[in-house]
């Protein structure tokens, strides 16, 4: 298998941050500069259909692209430890609270990022509104999360999850648009400590 990734993304960085979760060294990587274009090649969109990272290449009939459906692969191949549910109801519990880390967190934090930060100018259009509107959406937003975590450790289960993945990147990247989390949020700050003191997060960067 090959993993198409980027360091500038964030979506990439969720795989290595998995990966490194569990262990997982025998995937080839391959850097994909988004920046001179190469997601937008031909060959590479031969393989993906899609102009995104990161993309598995799994056989030579078969590429996913989408984090989460990566993972969801790689979770069917290595099964510990467990990021995604050890039977259906905690599995429905992960994934309730992996939109909401998706939706609530990670898609705004995103956008305020592209739609603010200089260097990304030269990727996207940027509209100023749009990066205020979504900074404002993630703002509304924390006060959940830490209510959350003042009830439980990780954001879905007791250990770690793909959703307490999903949302430290989103955080951690969106330091690039200068957010921050208010010290108010007591559980959200400790939780973010926690899982940037994590080794695995250092193969996500």
């Amino acid at each position: 298998m090959k993993l198409y990734d980027s360091r500038r993304a964030p979506n990439p960085r969720r795989v290595r941050w998995f990966m490194a979760e569990k262990g997982i060294e025998n995937i080839e990587v391959i850097d994909v500069d988004l920046f001179k274009g190469e997601h937008r090649e031909a060959g590479y969109l031969a393989k993906t259909g899609a102009a995104n990272v990161p993309a598995l290449e799994i056989d030579d009939d078969l590429t996913i692209t989408e984090s989460l459906a990566i993972c969801r692969y790689l979770e069917s191949l290595y099964s510990e430890p467990n990021m995604f549910g050890r039977d259906p109801r905690e599995t429905a519990v992960i994934e309730m609270w992996t939109r909401r880390a998706e939706m609530l967190l990670a898609t705004p934090l995103m956008m305020t990022v592209r739609h603010s930060h200089p260097a990304l100018a030269a990727l996207e259009t940027q509209v100023p509104e749009v990066a205020e509107n979504n900074r404002g959406s993630a703002t509304k937003a924390l006060k959940f999360f830490d209510r959350r975590l003042g009830e439980s450790p990780f954001i879905a289960a007791e250990r770690v999850t793909i959703a307490d993945i999903v949302a430290a990147i989103s955080f951690d990247f969106a330091k690039m648009a200068r957010f921050a989390i208010p010290e108010e949020f007591e559980n959200l700050i400790r939780w973010r400590t926690e899982m940037l003191d994590r080794p695995a997060a250092k193969a996500g960067v």
